[in-house]
């Protein structure tokens, strides 16, 4: 994972408090907004502002003291016996704390209203304007109680269930670019041991084309030391270099081998992951060529919006037992797809005879 990619994930663990807060702060400004709505449409009085915001405020502080140290110090923790009863013992305290507040708050409306304010502001159905310490108003808050506990029970355990599953995706994401660094890194020497030695070979029959081919070789290094880092390439960049192996491998060739090379002219629009293709190119050269008979090698690409489809089949040319194994190109590629692509490749590959056959197709979007 690069600098940028593991940047990205810490901004975004930075901010997922900063969006809670404010999601925490826009639902508490709805509920104490609404009763201003509520005052000029049902004609309550002002003072009903006052007892609203006096219960509200308790139901905050039950709410957060709560979500705040009971679940994650308890909850959490699996010590759920332990949580349920401090709960209960929570919610008792509060009724008391309401029930102070009620008083207070009913004392000084009263002491601002002698005429009574029974009268003066009647309550909402349902609601009384001072709490019974028994009898079925009891009930009720221990009822609104109970609803608030759970409720913030629920958004926590939502929250944290949240956090865990990003943090999984982050997790996989690292390994997923972990792996496709370490096959692109056994890519890269497996290409150029086997590129190096086709040079050597060449360097006793032609000098002159073992020149060639180390300027070729140079815009391949060029290629695999500074483009196939950039993350994907440009579909046209990959054929570029695609072109330069092949005009490589054949200063080596001899006329008893039919090379056929068919790439599309592409826009610029279509990006995929670099040394996609060439693994099976190589694995043609290697295999396809022999200097006992004549030899052919395929090599066919084209593109649309949807998929891009890849095509390579060669003869084979019955070399020693080593050369019959897949080779580690072959099973990094397919790894490789499997990680890139999950869902939106099919590669078959066929041994038939003295055929070997690739098709490789990749849905774009």
């Amino acid at each position: 994972m690069n600098y940028n990619e593991t940047g990205g994930i810490m901004k975004k663990r930075a901010n997922g408090p900063k969006i809670r807060v404010v999601l925490h702060i826009l639902v508490w400004a709805i509920l104490l907004a609404l009763p201003l709505y509520s005052v000029k449409r049902l004609q309550f009085s002002s003072d009903f502002l006052l007892i609203y915001y006096s219960y509200t405020i308790i139901n905050g502080l039950l709410f957060y003291a709560n979500y705040l140290l009971l679940i994650p110090k308890l909850f959490f923790r699996k010590r759920r016996i332990s949580y349920y009863l401090s709960a209960l013992a929570l919610i008792v305290c509060f009724y008391f704390v309401a029930d102070i507040s009620n008083n207070i708050v009913i004392g000084y409306l009263e002491k601002k209203n002698p005429e009574g304010l029974e009268r003066r502001l009647p309550p909402p159905r349902g609601m009384r304007l001072r709490v019974p310490v028994a009898g079925p108003h009891v009930m009720g808050y221990v009822s609104s109680s109970l609803l608030i506990v759970f409720l913030s029970l629920g958004v926590k355990v939502l929250e944290r269930q949240s956090r865990i599953e990003k943090m999984q995706e982050e997790m996989e994401k690292a390994k997923l670019n972990a792996e496709l660094a370490f096959l692109k890194n056994q890519i890269s020497p497996h290409f150029f041991f086997n590129t190096l030695n086709n040079i050597y070979s060449l360097i006793d029959i032609n000098a002159e084309d073992s020149q060639k081919a180390v300027l070729k070789l140079s815009k391949l290094m060029r290629y695999l030391l500074y483009e196939s880092e950039q993350g994907d390439t440009k579909l046209s960049y990959e054929i570029d270099f695609m072109k330069n192996y092949i005009d490589l491998m054949k200063l080596r060739m001899s006329e008893k081998v039919s090379l056929a090379v068919d790439f599309p002219e592409v826009n610029d629009d279509i990006s995929i992951p670099p040394l996609l293709f060439i693994p099976f190119i190589e694995n043609a050269f290697k295999h396809g060529i022999t200097t006992r008979g004549r030899s052919f090698i395929n090599i066919g690409l084209s593109s649309t919006s949807e998929v891009l489809i890849f095509k390579c089949s060669n003869s084979i040319a019955g070399k020693g037992p080593e050369d019959r194994q897949p080779g580690i190109g072959l099973e990094n590629v397919k790894k490789r797809l499997a990680l890139l692509f999950p869902g939106k490749h099919d590669l078959f590959i066929d041994k038939h005879d003295d055929e070997f056959r690739v098709l490789l197709n990749i849905k774009l979007s």
